[in-house]
């Protein structure tokens, strides 16, 4: 599979965060598909859900079991990637939807902020060898013993960017709810500037220090592996 044709696309929660919205990534990832390209699409859960999710929990128990949780917290996901897979059909593309686990993205055992360890690729290769477009949960994966694990906030940016380095794919598209990386947080400093591109290392001390553009984790494999993640922004203009 040539690298060239191949693109990883990561689509936030405020991307997918209603059924319009996913109708309109669908329609995005046609124009791909129509270009010639091989998609892999990760998504997170449809905008407030993990939060909702988690008061769910909260109000059963003050202290959640962390396993239990994971299996809670992941199916947030698996709502997304079941309505793009719907979506994709709806306007005529060939698309399946698969979770961690049935890809085997394999994590350690720790609950609620797992690392994972790595990425299985013979299904998704089968699948875009089909020439369908491949949409794979983000946020989460499975251990040694096959428990649902989660990786904690920000966690779809390093499952898009783990696939990406798994597959060989040069690039890996974020769409987000930022407008990009500033050189300091405009809410509070106006004359920030936008930056049109940072270094691995400029970019994981900026996460490091707590800016929430991209999880710390996926700057980190993306450096490794020699991926290029390209940040777009305000996909929905909210």
């Amino acid at each position: 599979m040539s690298e060239l044709h191949l693109i990883v696309q990561k689509y936030g929660g405020t991307s997918v965060g209603t059924t319009e919205r996913i109708k309109a990534v669908a329609q995005r990832i046609k124009g791909y598909v129509e270009s010639g390209y091989s998609l892999v699409v990760v998504v997170s859960a449809m905008g407030k859900t993990t939060d909702e999710l988690l008061t769910l929990a909260s109000q059963i128990t003050s202290k959640p079991d962390s396993r239990e949780l994971d299996m809670l917290l992941a199916t947030g996901e698996q709502v997304s990637i079941a309505l793009l897979a719907m979506a994709l059909h709806e306007i005529g593309i060939d698309a399946i939807s698969y979770t961690a686990s049935q890809i085997r993205l394999l994590t350690d055992g720790n609950f609620t902020r797992a690392r994972i360890a790595s990425v299985g690729t013979e299904r998704i290769l089968d699948s875009i060898k089909k020439n369908r477009v491949v949409i794979v949960a983000g946020f989460q994966g499975i251990d040694a013993d096959d428990n649902i694990t989660t990786l904690g906030r920000g966690g779809s940016d390093t499952s898009a960017v783990a696939l990406a380095a798994a597959l060989g794919a040069r690039d890996c598209e974020i769409y987000t709810d930022v407008e990009g990386v500033f050189t300091a947080d405009p809410r509070l400093i106006p004359e920030t500037k936008k930056l049109s591109e940072i270094s691995y290392d400029e970019m994981l001390e900026l996460a490091r220090l707590g800016a929430a553009v991209l999880h710390s984790r996926s700057v980190e494999f993306a450096k490794k592996y020699g991926v290029h993640a390209v940040l777009f922004g305000k996909l929905h203009g909210t």
